[in-house]
């Protein structure tokens, strides 16, 4: 015991944990995850030290022999490996035996418990080495699939019937610490609860031929989940399982379905948007997480020349500001970020959308329902009959809900809508071919947003860009170079994921609609003077915002290509 504390003391100071105390040593099995746990340590170099003054093997970054996949999770089960956090590295035969010898990391060398296990439950000799614990925990859900554990523990059950977990179905409570009890609920809170620790917007499971895949998008990126082998046959409980929670008919398989699943993880909310599409295979569900986010103008990360303008437009009595752009390029984030701003006791502020995306308190929001006849156009009439002073509609999809939110503003309503268009002077085109007359949009639009989500480079690995004038040379820039250039860097890190990306901004261009635009719009100019126009209102291009945001080091020049055209391109 003596030997034991001076080594792990010795250890720690290596790393950097000068008159740290160290922990009682009675509960060997938690003593090294109990000083990591603290942050106060340089993981790797303590466990490095810790692996020489033991003479076990250090291996940087643990990754199964592929060869012997299938033999290694055969003598390793998942539930053994992942519980005690033990990663299975590959198989030796030595020379004039016949017994395997089986290789496995672990990042608790002193983990007696873990040791006791493989010991009665894997039929291999055992050569221990030691790996950095978030690279281990990482590498192991690569190799087992996500829920792996819990999965095991199914399959060597009794067979799952939908009515076992439907009727326990009451508050959608997701518990960090789920009953010992393995379940295909459990399973489902697994993947919902890594999918938030990713911080990913979506989760599609989707029934292939010979698998269930499960994939999570993440920074806009979709990426595919190790899934266990033989997930294919838990397919029809885990579809039902998401079905109960969204309270959907679980018999229906032939049409898409949509509702919405209340969450609580801890103290955290979590709305749920669920819809079923039918395949050949079975059905597809795709789930969008919905946090209690707060709508800010600093979370928009504006420049201050838009900041500025955008503050002027939320000071407009009335009149319309359309947002702009496809489908998953955050408008919906920029609308709510302007409501919030205006969502104060003296405005009464009503919404009509499809669906309704996010909850703002004291905002009166309505969701469309086509099956009841409750469009955006029969919604928004009567939203005018409630005395609003501000109005949003998800999306101006017709003529007549287009001319309904002209009339509002013209009566002295403040509308936000969103257009589905390429850029921002593409909102004048669309409007006018739907049918509006060109003079009511002249005389009720202030502003037309058009904007694209980029990813942001990760600060902790971003690197900087050798060739910054031949990089922005790509995207038509040759101006000056204001700010350092960055690039991401390739692998990333630990804490992007190894992406070299975290999160999304958003990138903007605007149209104002000033008196000389107005005139141009309602006599039908050709596209060429209304673009002449807008720059010389001030019109900036979508593609030179972003290459101020790259200036600053906050995104790439890759992003930027990735989701601009040049203006020749148009």
């Amino acid at each position: 015991m003596k030997n034991t504390r001076q080594l792990v003391a010795q250890c720690m100071e290596a790393a950097g944990g000068h008159g740290m105390p160290l922990p009682s040593i009675s509960a060997s099995s938690s003593m090294v995850n109990t000083l990591l746990d603290t942050g106060a340590l340089d993981e790797d170099s303590f466990l490095a030290n810790l692996a020489t003054g033991l003479q076990l093997p250090w291996i940087q970054l643990p990754a199964p022999d592929s060869a012997d996949a299938p033999e290694l999770k055969r003598l390793m089960p998942a539930r053994v490996a992942l519980k005690h956090r033990l990663l299975p590295l590959g198989l030796v035969v030595e020379e004039g035996k016949t017994h395997k010898k089986i290789t496995i990391a672990t990042c608790d060398p002193f983990d007696l418990v873990a040791r006791q296990s493989v010991a009665r439950d894997v039929d291999a000799a055992v050569r221990w080495c030691v790996a950095p614990r978030k690279r281990l925990l990482t590498a192991l859900r690569d190799f087992y699939g996500v829920g792996a554990d819990v999965f095991d523990e199914i399959l060597r059950g009794r067979e799952v019937d939908v009515a076992d977990f439907e009727q326990r179905d009451e508050a959608n409570v997701i518990d960090a610490d789920d009953d010992e009890e393995a379940t295909v609920v459990k399973f489902v809170n697994q993947i919902i609860r890594e999918a938030l620790e990713q911080h990913a917007t979506d989760i599609h499971v989707e029934p292939m031929e010979d698998t269930l895949r499960l994939r999570y998008r993440i920074d806009g990126r979709l990426r595919e989940l190790p899934v266990p082998e033989n997930i294919k046959a838990l397919q029809q409980s885990v579809l039902a399982r998401l079905k109960v929670m969204a309270k959907l008919d679980i018999a229906e398989r032939r049409l898409p379905q949509d509702g919405r699943i209340n969450l609580q993880i801890g103290a955290q909310f979590i709305d749920v948007r669920v819809a079923t599409i039918p395949s050949v295979e079975g059905e597809s569900i795709s789930l969008r997480l919905l946090g209690q986010e707060k709508f800010t103008l600093d979370r928009l990360r504006l420049e201050a020349d838009l900041r500025r303008e955008v503050e002027v437009l939320l000071k407009k009595p009335n009149g319309i500001v359309l947002i702009t752009g496809p489908t998953g390029s955050g408008m919906s984030t920029t609308l709510y970020t302007f409501l919030s701003q205006l969502n104060t006791e003296h405005r009464r502020i009503v919404t009509i959308e499809d669906p309704v995306e996010h909850k703002l308190p004291g905002v009166v929001q309505i969701a469309v329902k086509p099956e009841i006849n409750l469009t955006f156009a029969v919604g928004l009439r009567s939203i005018l009959r409630g005395d609003p002073n501000v109005v949003m509609v998800g999306e101006m999809r017709d003529v007549e809900t287009a001319e309904i939110a002209i009339r509002a503003a013209l009566t002295g309503h403040l509308v936000f809508s969103t257009l589905h268009t390429n850029d921002a002077l593409g909102g004048i085109t669309r409007l006018i071919d739907m049918g509006v007359e060109p003079f009511l949009v002249a005389s009720s639009v202030r502003a037309f947003f058009a904007q694209r989500l980029v990813r942001v480079l990760c600060p902790e690995c971003r690197e900087v860009e050798p060739n910054p004038q031949d990089k922005l040379r790509e995207l038509k820039h040759t101006g000056p170079i204001t700010g350092t250039i960055y690039h991401a860097h390739e692998g990333g890190c630990e804490k992007c994921r190894h992406t070299g990306y975290r999160g999304r901004m958003s990138i903007y261009e605007v149209i104002r609609v000033t008196a000389a635009m107005g005139e141009l719009i309602t006599r039908r100019a050709p596209h060429n003077e209304l673009l002449q126009q807008g720059i010389k209102d001030g019109y900036r291009f979508m593609r030179e915002y972003g290459v101020r945001k790259i200036m600053q080091g906050l995104t790439s020049v890759e992003e930027v290509l990735s989701v601009t055209v040049a203006e020749h391109e148009r």
